[in-house]
């Protein structure tokens, strides 16, 4: 069963809210548009690429 947390969210997301979902010992960043980051052992790693991806998808 995987684990999903958020990353707190702001109204400015455009549509791309990003949460981590951790299987087994891996964790990985995951978007509402079908995104999905790679897998990583550190959320903090994840999680950076979880704020990339909404930071390259704003207008």
């Amino acid at each position: 069963m995987a684990h999903t947390e958020g990353l707190g969210l702001t109204p400015d997301t455009h549509g791309h809210p990003t949460v981590i979902v951790e299987q087994g010992r891996f964790c990985f960043a995951r978007c509402g548009c079908g995104w999905r980051g790679p897998a990583r052992r550190a959320r903090s790693q994840a999680r950076t690429d979880g704020a990339t991806h909404e930071g390259s998808t704003r207008g």
